[in-house]
């Protein structure tokens, strides 16, 4: 039953091919087994393996050794990758737990994906491993293409412009760079005024106005990063925060839901309202200007939060009117999780956002942009030795083709919808286990809250299940684009295992 079926391209997980299972794992896992294979991964375990303890003996030593040179307090599993395998993350006791937190949300079509693997065996990608270029100098002859053919090939809609970096964090600070600006330029009268020898001087002592009275608007239980610029617009756990200098810059409540939301429509239309009067009186008066308003599609880390469409439709007419930026930060929600390729296609925009930040399964990270006037002025305002990394690009082009190949974007929104009515109907069956069950119709983008969520989340480990959790009291479900029918069936039965052990 729990026996591992190998393809011949991936024979190194043998070692976990004959698992020693106790028997009431056994039972727990063979109905919900049966004919378990990735339609997508060849090798894929048929079911999760639960051989010892998490950690086991084995991890014990690693993390032992591992504790001497790195801080290992924030550790949730030590993972062996070279056995790890589609949709299940297996560590050094052999232990190959279904993985529906999927490395914090950035694992896209699974480990050790065959078609990954080829592209990084590849002429392109040894190149661009071995002779890293400093983009903003020394850019390869093949830049334009590899951007063209990738990242820019799956740019939202009216955005055609690109800058990458390194990480989330990276990609929502310099568009917050790209937004002070483009702000500033706009005050000056255009891209062809030049500085005054004041703002040249005061820049070099950090006062105005070369350094400028601007801010970002955020919203409350929002992550957006944890760079000093980035630090001051996330607002979910003290935390991240806590003995770090920080900007004087404004928050408005995001707006809080109450669920099933087909019961609660009037009640949540008016606490939207309520976030946008509060959005639209921060821009007006609020004694450092916002820039730009930054906001999540769905607040992750903060809780797995949502709004409606008519939301983010009046935040984007709101923030036209002021001639305020709007920043949608897709870090999390982006590539394809929430059953479209960017989470903010729900909203059915007039206008698109003036920039989409992204990172995580994307492997790579920038900001998208349309607008000519959101290139700064001179060079070098906008730089960093790297700027970004040919090889995850071209690593996110493959990821890219095999989305589109396996047509993983209609999987994920498919398969979200099965696991969500199964869910609803496991709240019935078990009230107050899985509460405020949100994110209906938004693919496998999926939570909801639990009394005892943290001893939830360790108790799935003992049912072969890698789960995280968001907020205070949130279980946030975040599998791969490769995750299916069956796959949901094996967490679904695990799911009410633990609620009802």
């Amino acid at each position: 039953m729990a026996a591992l079926r190998h393809g011949s391209a991936l024979r190194h997980l043998s070692a976990v091919s004959k698992p020693v299972v106790s028997r009431t794992l056994t039972r727990q896992f063979t109905v919900s087994s049966t004919r378990m294979v990735s339609s997508f991964v060849p090798g894929e375990p048929e079911a999760p393996i639960v051989k010892t303890d998490i950690p086991g003996p084995a991890c014990k030593k690693y993390i032992s050794k591992l504790d001497k040179v790195f801080d290992t307090r924030s550790l949730n599993m030590l993972a062996d990758y070279t056995k790890s395998i589609g949709n299940y993350i297996v560590d050094p006791d052999g232990n190959a737990l279904l993985d529906v937190y999927a490395q914090i949300a950035s694992i896209p079509v699974g480990y050790n994906n065959p078609v990954l693997r080829k592209a990084a065996e590849s002429p392109e990608m040894i190149t661009a491993l071995i002779n890293r270029p400093a983009l903003g100098n020394f850019p390869s002859h093949d830049w334009a293409d590899i951007l063209e053919t990738g990242i820019l090939k799956v740019a939202p809609k009216g955005l055609n412009q690109v800058f990458t970096g390194m990480a989330g964090s990276d990609a929502n600070e310099t568009a917050f760079k790209a937004a002070f600006m483009w702000r500033r330029q706009r005050d000056r009268g255009g891209p062809n005024v030049e500085f005054t020898q004041e703002e040249l001087d005061s820049s070099m002592v950090n006062k105005t106005p070369g350094a400028s009275d601007l801010s970002i608007l955020s919203f409350k239980t929002a992550f957006h990063g944890r760079l000093f610029g980035t630090l001051s617009t996330t607002r979910s756990k003290p935390i991240h925060k806590l003995d770090i200098p920080a900007f004087d810059w404004p928050h408005a409540t995001f707006p809080q839901l109450k669920y099933p939301l087909e019961e609660h429509a009037e009640e949540n239309a008016k606490a939207e309202e309520a976030s946008l009067k509060e959005v639209e009186h921060l821009i007006l008066n609020y004694h450092v200007p916002p820039a730009a308003v930054i906001v999540e599609p769905i607040q992750s880390e903060g809780g797995d939060n949502h709004a409606s469409p008519a939301f983010f439709q009046g935040l984007r007419a709101i923030t036209k009117k002021h001639g305020v930026l709007l920043i949608v930060d897709e870090v999390q929600t982006g590539v394809g999780a929430t059953g479209k390729f960017w989470a903010h296609d729900h909203w059915n925009l007039q206008d698109p956002p003036d920039m989409v930040t992204f990172s995580k399964k994307a492997q790579t990270a920038g900001y998208y942009y349309g607008d000519p006037s959101l290139r700064p002025n001179k060079p070098y305002r906008q730089f960093n030795t790297w700027m970004g990394d040919p090889a995850r690009a071209i690593l996110f082009r493959a990821i890219i083709d095999e989305i589109e190949k396996n047509k993983l974007v209609e999987n994920t929104a498919k398969v979200g919808n099965y696991l969500y009515s199964q869910l609803a109907a496991l709240a019935k069956k078990y009230p107050g286990q899985f509460e405020n069950l949100r994110g209906k119709g938004q693919g496998t983008f999926i939570a909801f809250d639990n009394p005892n969520r943290d001893e939830f989340l360790k108790k799935a480990k003992k049912f072969g299940i890698n789960i995280g959790g968001s907020g205070e009291r949130a279980v946030r479900l975040r599998p791969m684009l490769i995750f299916e029918k069956s796959h949901a069936d094996i967490l679904l039965a695990a799911l009410e295992k633990i609620v009802s052990s």
